[in-house]
């Protein structure tokens, strides 16, 4: 007899997935599609449910594997909201299961994590960025079969009990960074995670004894443990350096210090270590780092580690790519043998404090960098261009405030790679190769400001058209300003401040993306009627002081949607400022101080202090979110203003015109303002009682007009005032009684 097995478990299918999953995943959808996002917006749009996105399967079987709903609520809703883990149970095959980034506060009441312990394939658990507290450590018992557990950036506080997670036998990897945590109850618990590879605490706060305790885990293969408060020294005889299996230890951003112990030379599988921003010291030459062969990715920044500049001691660590010893104590050796390193770095970063030397005789063995940053050494030699020639794949080089001399070098074949360079802050003394843009073409960030360059600005500067930065401020470039620099889409920084550039502004650039215009003290003469940045929808900043145009102000100006500083000062503008400035809602700071305007001052201007914008402004560091100086003068006070703070500052600067009329009392009204000159021009009428409110201001200046009556009583309660100054006016009394309060 012939027996026919049938298979049935087609019916329990639809087109690939399980019924009873398919359904299921409809039942999960309205809690992580929240508001109808589109996140999930294949759910239910084709039957197969393999199909749909943020589900895997397995191919075989039509299971659900993984479920992937990282970030799918987050954004529609911020409200915190409670799970019901059991919406989970039908998928028996799950090995997956990511909720991260939804905003979750914890489960349903009996309908928690726990539930999930039936589900015997399950190996990786990822409920990061939410907002579980403590209680989510004790749903964690019988899961055997976890391997992964990330409970990063919630709302975990105080002391923890890690007892609770004793359950977790098969743990491979913990992550618990990003949370309030205050140490341990007890690192008794810890034994048992015989198995854990992976473990990340950062931003907790954590004392030596866990640094003594954490030998325990003996399987580790990468602890992390960045911005946890840990001071002292690393334990000598036990704790870290008995984790011999250890591939990758991050303790930066601590308070750590004194000397590296020797026994860490033990831990030889090592290959990534960070030890940036401690208190770290003694020289590299006789630490154990130079036991650590099997490393590639060594971080010693910004401690107060003696570094020779020849990373002589690294010679023979073969697999050492990337070196990051900035902001330490760089050295030269004054007798030292030359020694080919063993090692081919990709990224140097070794900036610092400089010696005055030459360039370091390990370079030139160097073939493979894609990185290098050896900025403020002081090296005392011409420009590297074998640096260059020997390296086809660098893409960043920064050499900025050393002393290169002589004229800038070009490499003998163009670099297409190359992307940024800083080389600002060097005596070139000479002029840019006319062909620098050939040879560069690739390149979005370029700095030479303040090196000594002269002559004209290459036209071959337009061959580098993908170029986002660039600064040749405080050198002696004359002539025009080349049209080729209208070929740059991308640029949203141009800096030409303090050169010797003439000529009157180009109209006919097609600048789409210009976030801020740097050309103070120059020789720019003309109108402003037609120039480049008209219509720029992006401009931020625009600083023209310190040139000879003239005609007046235009219109335009007042549709610039983002302006937010605008510096016209010491030019000779003529005529009256248009109404049509009242438009720019994001103004900061206007200065058009040391002109030939005339007319009333219009109330419409509006001068608010906002913290939330970002900027640029200045030229000094590509980091920052805004860099540079700005000055205001104002009556016997000069107030600068640098890096993040003038982010922050206000002020309006109409001093030395011959506006006229009274003193709008909607200047009454700028709460904000920091900086007020009005002095020098001829101003009527009576000094704002409603000046009062500007609670916020340093500096007021109403000095040298017809202004009449009496100082008002109430601005002796401006207690941030530290400069005021009413004098040459038709004023009838003097300082009131108990006077100003400088701050």
């Amino acid at each position: 007899m012939t027996i026919i097995f049938i298979d049935i478990q087609g019916k329990w299918r639809s087109d690939g997935c399980l019924e009873v999953e398919r359904n299921a995943l409809m039942q999960i959808k309205p809690f992580f599609n929240y508001h109808n996002g589109n996140f999930l917006s294949s759910w239910g749009f084709y039957d197969d449910c393999c199909n749909w996105n943020k589900v895997v399967c397995n191919t075989i079987t039509g299971r659900v594997t993984a479920l992937q709903l990282g970030g799918t609520r987050h954004g529609w809703d911020s409200k915190d909201w409670y799970l019901n883990a059991s919406l989970f149970l039908p998928f028996q095959e799950l090995k997956n299961l990511s909720v991260f980034g939804n905003n979750i506060a914890g489960c349903i009441e009996n309908e928690g994590f726990e539930r999930l312990s039936t589900l015997e394939n399950l190996e990786i658990l990822n409920l990061g960025y939410n907002n579980f507290n403590n209680n989510i450590l004790s749903f964690f018992s019988d899961f055997s079969s976890l391997k992964s557990l990330y409970m990063n950036d919630n709302k975990l506080k105080g002391i923890l009990n890690v007892e609770e997670l004793n359950y977790l036998t098969s743990l491979e990897e913990l992550k618990m960074a990003g949370n309030q945590i205050e140490g341990f109850q007890s690192l008794n618990g810890f034994p048992v995670f015989r198995n854990l590879q992976h473990l990340y605490l950062d931003s907790s706060t954590l004392n030596n004894s866990f640094l003594q305790s954490i030998g325990t885990l003996t399987s580790l293969k990468a602890l992390s443990l960045s911005k946890c408060g840990l001071t002292g020294t690393i334990p000598s005889t036990q704790g870290l350096c008995e984790l011999k299996h250890l591939e990758c230890l991050d303790i930066s951003f601590n308070s750590l210090s004194g000397n590296l112990p020797w026994c860490l030379a033990n831990l030889t599988s090592l290959q990534q270590l960070v030890l940036s921003w401690n208190h770290f010291n003694g020289n590299i030459s006789l630490s154990p780092l130079s036991s650590l062969t099997s490393i590639y990715d060594l971080k010693l920044s910004h401690n107060m580690f003696q570094i020779s500049i020849s990373l002589n001691p690294f010679v023979n660590l073969s697999k050492l790519t990337h070196f990051s010893g900035w902001s330490n104590i760089i050295y030269a050796e004054t007798e030292v043998e030359d020694m080919i390193p063993k090692f081919q770095l990709k990224m140097l970063y070794l900036s610092g404090d400089g010696y005055g030397g030459v360039f370091p005789k390990f370079l030139y063995h160097q073939y493979d960098l894609e990185m290098i940053e050896l900025s403020n050494i002081k090296f005392r030699e011409k420009f590297p261009y074998w640096l260059l020639d020997n390296n086809t794949n660098l893409e960043e080089l920064y050499l900025a405030n050393n002393s290169l001399s002589e004229p800038l070098q070009l490499p003998i074949h163009s670099h297409t790679n190359l992307s940024a360079s800083d080389i600002s802050d060097n005596s070139f003394h000479g002029r840019i190769p006319i062909q620098i843009g050939a040879y560069f073409p690739s390149l979005t960030e370029l700095k030479m400001s303040t090196s000594g360059f002269h002559g004209s600005i290459p036209n071959s500067i337009g061959n580098m058209s993908s170029l986002t930065y660039l600064d040749f401020s405080n050198n002696q470039f004359s002539g025009n300003i080349p049209n080729s620099i209208g070929n740059m889409p991308s640029l949203y920084v141009l800096a030409l401040t303090d050169n010797d550039v003439s000529g009157s502004l180009p109209s006919n650039f097609s600048l789409s993306s210009i976030s801020e215009i740097h050309l103070s003290r120059n020789r720019i003469q003309g109108s402003l009627e037609h120039a480049f940045f008209r219509g720029s929808d992006l401009l931020i900043v625009l600083d023209l002081s310190h040139n000879h145009m003239t005609g007046s102000i235009p219109s335009w100006i007042g549709g610039l949607p983002q302006l937010g500083y605008l510096i016209l000062s010491n030019n000779n503008f003529e005529g009256e400022i248009s109404i049509q400035l009242r438009k720019l809602n994001y103004l900061s700071v206007v200065d058009l101080s040391h002109n030939k305007l005339t007319g009333p001052i219009h109330p419409c201007l509006k001068c608010s202090s906002n913290p939330d914008r970002i900027f640029h402004t200045g030229v000094n560091d590509l980091s920052s979110n805004m860099e540079g100086h700005l000055e205001l003068i104002m009556k016997s006070l000069s107030l600068s203003y640098e890096g993040m703070i003038a982010t922050y500052i206000s002020g309006i600067d109409f001093s030395c015109n011959n506006f006229t009329g009274s003193i709008p009392h909607e200047f009454g009204n700028l709460s904000e303002i920091k900086l007020l000159n009005l002095s020098h021009n001829s101003l009527i009428g009576s000094i704002l009682t409603t000046f009062f409110n500007l609670s916020q201001i340093e500096s007021l200046d109403l000095s040298n007009n017809k202004l009449q009556g009496s100082i008002p009583l109430e601005l002796t309660k401006l207690y941030s005032l530290a400069a005021f100054n009413v004098s040459y006016n038709n004023l009838c009394s003097r300082i009131p009684e108990g006077g100003f309060k400088f701050g």
